[in-house]
Protein backbone atom coordinates (compact mmCIF):
# COMPACT_ATOMS: atom_id res chain seq x y z
CA UNK A 1 0.00 0.00 0.00
CA UNK A 2 1.38 3.68 -1.07
CA UNK A 3 1.55 6.01 1.42
CA UNK A 4 0.89 8.62 -0.77
CA UNK A 5 -2.46 7.13 -1.76
CA UNK A 6 -4.41 9.91 -0.29
CA UNK A 7 -2.02 13.16 -1.27
CA UNK A 8 -3.89 15.13 -4.30
CA UNK A 9 0.05 16.59 -5.40
CA UNK A 10 2.12 13.02 -5.23
CA UNK A 11 3.53 12.58 -9.07
CA UNK A 12 2.17 16.46 -9.72
CA UNK A 13 4.97 19.04 -11.02
CA UNK A 14 5.02 22.06 -10.06
CA UNK A 15 5.11 23.19 -13.57
CA UNK A 16 1.77 21.15 -13.98
CA UNK A 17 0.50 23.20 -11.32
CA UNK A 18 1.46 26.41 -12.54
CA UNK A 19 0.29 24.97 -15.81
CA UNK A 20 -3.25 24.66 -14.55
CA UNK A 21 -3.53 27.30 -12.61
CA UNK A 22 -3.07 29.98 -15.20
CA UNK A 23 -4.88 27.62 -17.38
CA UNK A 24 -7.70 27.89 -15.03
CA UNK A 25 -7.14 31.30 -13.02
CA UNK A 26 -4.95 33.76 -15.66
CA UNK A 27 -2.14 35.40 -14.48
CA UNK A 28 -4.04 38.27 -13.25
CA UNK A 29 -6.04 36.57 -10.98
CA UNK A 30 -3.10 34.24 -9.74
CA UNK A 31 -1.39 37.48 -9.56
CA UNK A 32 -3.89 38.63 -6.87
CA UNK A 33 -4.27 35.64 -5.00
CA UNK A 34 -0.59 34.64 -4.67
CA UNK A 35 1.53 38.72 -4.47
CA UNK A 36 4.11 37.69 -6.25
CA UNK A 37 6.77 40.10 -8.93
CA UNK A 38 6.69 36.62 -11.05
CA UNK A 39 2.80 36.23 -10.98
CA UNK A 40 2.65 40.46 -11.45
CA UNK A 41 5.52 41.93 -13.65
CA UNK A 42 6.05 40.53 -16.96
CA UNK A 43 4.87 36.72 -15.73
CA UNK A 44 6.18 33.62 -17.37
CA UNK A 45 6.26 29.29 -16.55
CA UNK A 46 9.97 29.97 -16.31
CA UNK A 47 10.64 32.76 -14.01
CA UNK A 48 7.92 31.37 -12.09
CA UNK A 49 9.63 28.16 -11.84
CA UNK A 50 12.58 29.79 -10.72
CA UNK A 51 11.69 31.56 -8.04
CA UNK A 52 9.20 28.64 -6.51
CA UNK A 53 11.48 26.55 -6.37
CA UNK A 54 13.76 28.60 -4.13
CA UNK A 55 11.11 30.34 -2.07
CA UNK A 56 9.50 27.55 -0.31
CA UNK A 57 6.66 30.16 1.56
CA UNK A 58 5.27 30.45 -1.51
CA UNK A 59 5.33 27.28 -3.31
CA UNK A 60 3.25 26.25 -0.33
CA UNK A 61 0.40 28.62 -1.52
CA UNK A 62 0.67 27.74 -5.07
CA UNK A 63 0.06 24.13 -3.78
CA UNK A 64 -2.57 25.51 -1.35
CA UNK A 65 -4.44 27.21 -4.68
CA UNK A 66 -3.83 24.47 -6.16
CA UNK A 67 -5.51 21.73 -4.11
CA UNK A 68 -8.39 24.48 -3.43
CA UNK A 69 -8.83 24.60 -7.40
CA UNK A 70 -8.82 20.67 -7.24
CA UNK A 71 -11.70 20.60 -4.74
CA UNK A 72 -13.83 23.49 -6.03
CA UNK A 73 -14.23 21.58 -9.53
CA UNK A 74 -14.89 18.38 -8.35
CA UNK A 75 -18.34 20.12 -6.91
Amino acid sequence: MSTQANNPLHGVTLAAMLDALVEHYGWAVLGREIEIRCFNIDPSIASSLKFLRRTPWARERVESLYLHMLHTRNR
